[in-house]
């Protein structure tokens, strides 16, 4: 539709999760009006994150260096292993200020209809920190859809022989929602999930 670099940029920015075609004409030309320094600036940050961001060689988390700083905390509680697919979801984890213990992130979640077996997550990497037995519990916070729950299970099926604890994170309705637009699977959840109250 454009010429030359202005296509290329619109074509490299539709290739991002979550921007479309229209979102990435807007964002190329909204580059296109930006002063060069700050053009060049965006592109060095690029950069610098792809040469310096790694994985945490434990958790599998986001890290600047070999081990993220959740994992060399000596305050985290090592009995306590919170199970996430992405880093993106021990960052929300973490904005509650409620969970203490450390992460492992998976990587994804189980999806046959992706090709995504349990051998492309980080399971056994999982296993390999449950060995020396100071883990006790591990709480599955998987995503509440078909994928999330497909690998919770196969989690907690697969850890029922070690002995540990495994939990769920609770699901139901969320605060400040109408019970009229819960879907039957979030309410029958909230029902299910229910606790009485003291």
């Amino acid at each position: 539709m454009y010429e030359g670099a202005v296509q290329d940029l619109i074509d490299e920015l539709g290739r991002l999760p979550g921007i479309g075609p229209k979102s990435a004409q807007r964002i190329a030309f909204h580059l296109l009006a930006t002063e060069p320094a700050d053009v060049e600036r965006f592109a060095g940050t690029l950069l610098r994150v792809k040469n310096e961001v790694k994985f945490c060689s434990v958790c599998g988390n986001v890290a600047q260096a070999d081990v993220c700083r959740i994992c060399s905390d000596p305050r985290r509680d090592p009995a306590v292993i919170c199970v996430v697919e992405e880093p993106k979801d021990v960052v929300a984890i973490e904005r509650t200020r409620e969970f203490r213990g450390r992460y492992h992130v998976l990587g994804g979640a189980i999806s046959p209809i992706d090709g995504v077996g349990p051998d492309d997550l980080r399971i056994r990497e999982l296993l390999g920190r449950l060995r020396d037995g100071v883990v006790t519990e591990l709480i599955i916070a998987t995503d509440p859809n078909l994928e999330g729950e497909a690998t919770a299970t196969y989690l907690a099926r697969m850890l029922a022989p070690m002995g540990l604890t495994v939990t769920r994170l609770a699901s139901g309705l969320p605060v400040g929602g109408d019970l009229e637009y819960a879907d039957e699977v979030t309410l029958g959840r909230a029902f299910s999930g229910r606790r009485r109250i003291e």
